[in-house]
């Protein structure tokens, strides 16, 4: 249950599984209103706010409504039933979560917080754990698919991934969710926000307990062996704070700390194949999110400039059985400036510089500094033309320059709400520093400080149509990638190279529909294939067909229904020690059911019911994932 004191009840639109459907009115000029009121304002494709209707970008939108309508408490459940991504969590919550974007490997999405590039320098790839992010703070997610290091730089070669936290404004308002149910779990949030004259500001609290999730599989354990179930707690705390110090000045802080411990059952090597280990491991994980900002609006507004400075700083220890604890600690140090003019006619000229230093400080110490400046123009032509295009260039003082470009033109007819749109780009993952520096001795395996980036060029088409005054809107998108000089084991097997091809091919496409006022649905379908070029076979954990169904339904004013299906084919997978490095792994459907009641303006209750056939899949393989679970 949930309660909110001088809250402002949210009500239900159709931006909710449908966010380009307007609301049905009773009349053609107010569903105009209402269209033009509810438009979608995209940040991420352009890193300047974009009518999504003028966008040539693949790009989903999630906001905080879908998300606690559909009372997902962490990241990885946000990310699942997006088109073009595949989320593979190695067991329950806060373990190791992946995701592969439009079948891209999974360090090759950058991702944002507020700003803040979160990817880990500790980490051997470099990327991101989906799997210790909280959702009681999050405003909006925007996901961008393709490539995108033209505006983004390294990482973004399948896309990009931007996390904005809410902000303050009002009345101070209070707001606190209290909730518990199966695999012993227990989820707490608090939070604070407002202004007052020109400061506004949001603080939030939040705490995720999972005490008896069974995550590994029966027929692995050793002979009298008993299953040791995975044990989490995540405590994060957040703020957002704001000055406006004139109409055309303010200044902005966001900070972030999360506290993560998992008891999880790592694998005993000692035999072969590996068996699950018969003691727990553990981790401890601290993450420190940080970014000032300074903006200024000058020539009338015409001209608004950002500076901003931003520090992360992930840090995590981790103790296996008879085993001594090691310690991986990395942080990065990002300052940038963008300016963004506003040119005669409907043109917007787009400047940014950033100065960037990773650094890891365990198991090793090693560092790398990166220099970057990108440039981009927006244009709007007759009311139905519409591109972006841009530049960057990366010079990063171990492996030297990187040129990276993106073109982004889309035409839109307002007489038949038809969209067509297209886009190429150029992609790169520069090496990581445990790459370069990071010596395995015991292992004969050693770093390599020649490496090159990992580098892409990719490419997709697609239209949207809309229908029946655009109550009904369906849409489909091509898209190729070719990845070269991707970094993998040399022959002998003692080093890394670039000697790695790949090539992603697919289509993304949606239905998207509002029978009645109080009705949305919408029904995504994505085809994959990914290919590793140089072996001819099909790249691991990255499905061919993959399916999702939500549906939200207002029944009364005050009792909402929300129901999303998950469908996933087979793909190829190693077993959990790899000890068989392919097999085909069989695909899994969930449903999930959601239904929250408004008892007063102030107080509501909710409750979910969770893969609610109660399907047993695994992902990866030798992961179990939760069985059927009730929460409320």
């Amino acid at each position: 249950m949930s309660t909110g004191l001088n809250a402002r009840r949210v009500s239900v639109s159709a931006l909710l599984a449908c966010s380009i459907l307007p609301v049905w009115a009773g009349s053609g000029a107010q569903a105009a209103a209402d269209a033009e009121a509810l438009q979608l304002i995209v940040v991420t494709a352009t890193r300047i706010p974009t009518p999504e209707a003028e966008l040539a970008s693949s790009v989903t939108v999630v906001t905080a409504d879908e998300i606690a309508a559909q009372q997902q408490r962490t990241f990885a459940d946000v990310l699942r039933n997006i088109p073009g991504l595949n989320v593979v969590q190695q067991g329950g919550p806060g373990s190791v979560t992946s995701v592969f974007m439009r079948g891209t490997s999974s360090n090759h999405t950058k991702v944002l917080v507020d700003g803040i590039d979160v990817g880990d320098p500790s980490n051997a790839n470099a990327a991101f754990d989906f799997g210790q992010l909280l959702t009681a703070d999050i405003e909006r997610v925007e996901v961008l698919r393709g490539p995108q290091s033209g505006l983004y730089g390294s990482d973004a070669i399948g896309g990009v991934i931007n996390v904005i936290t809410r902000s303050g404004s009002g009345p101070m308002k209070a707001a606190a969710s209290v909730e518990g149910g199966s695999f012993n779990s227990f989820n707490q949030t608090i939070g604070l926000s407002g202004s007052q004259n020109a400061f506004h500001y949001a603080a939030n609290v939040a705490h995720l307990h999972s005490g008896t999730t069974p995550v590994t599989p029966l027929d692995l354990l050793g002979p009298g062996e008993q299953r040791n179930d995975d044990y989490y707690d995540n405590f994060t705390v957040s703020t957002k704070l704001g000055l406006d110090v004139t109409p055309s000045f303010d200044l902005g802080l966001v900070a972030r700390y999360t506290s993560t411990h998992l008891n999880y059952t790592g694998e005993d090597f000692s035999t072969f194949p590996a068996l699950p280990a018969a003691e727990q491991s553990e981790s401890n994980t601290d993450e420190y999110y940080g970014r000032a900002t300074a903006r200024l609006a000058l020539l009338k507004g015409a001209l608004n400039q950002t500076l901003g400075v931003a520090f992360m700083r992930n840090q995590t220890a981790t103790l296996q059985p008879q085993t001594p604890e090691t310690l991986n600690a990395g942080e990065r140090v990002k300052v940038d400036w963008q300016g963004a003019l506003r040119l005669a006619g409907s043109e917007t000229l787009l400047l940014g510089v950033e100065d960037a230093r990773d650094e890891i400080s365990q198991p090793l110490s090693a560092s790398t500094r990166i220099d970057s400046g990108y440039v981009e123009l927006q244009s709007r032509l007759g009311g139905h033309w519409y591109s972006a295009l841009n530049a960057r260039y990366d010079d990063n003082d171990r492996f030297g320059g990187k040129l990276t470009w993106r073109i982004a033109p889309a035409w839109v007819s307002t007489a038949t709400g038809t969209k067509l749109k297209a886009s190429v780009g150029t992609g790169f993952k520069a090496p990581t520093l445990s790459e370069l520096f990071q010596d395995f001795p015991q292992f004969l395996f050693f770093a390599n400080p020649n490496l090159r980036p990992e580098s892409s060029v990719g490419y997709d088409a697609g239209i949207e149509q809309g229908l029946a005054g655009d109550r009904l809107r369906v849409g489909a998108t091509y898209y190729h990638n070719r990845i070269r000089d991707l970094i993998a084991a040399d022959a002998t097997g003692t080093t890394w190279a670039n000697v790695g091809r790949a090539t992603t091919d697919g289509v993304e496409s949606f239905i998207a529909c509002q029978p009645a006022r109080q009705l949305t649905l919408r029904l995504d379908y994505t085809y994959t294939e990914a290919t590793d070029d140089v072996l001819q076979q099909e790249l691991l954990r990255r499905p061919r067909h993959k399916g999702t169904l939500s549906a939200d339904w207002q029944l009364t004013q005050a009792l909402r229904l929300d129901l999303n299906a998950l469908a996933v084919s087979h793909w190829v997978d190693g077993n959990r020690d790899f000890s068989i490095a392919r097999l085909d792994a069989p695909g899994y459907t969930t449903v999930n059911l959601a239904a929250a009641l408004d008892v007063t303006r102030t107080f509501t209750v909710f409750g979910r019911l969770d893969n609610l056939f109660d399907r047993r899949y695994q992902n990866p393989v030798g992961f179990l994932q939760p069985a059927f679970g009730v929460f409320a």
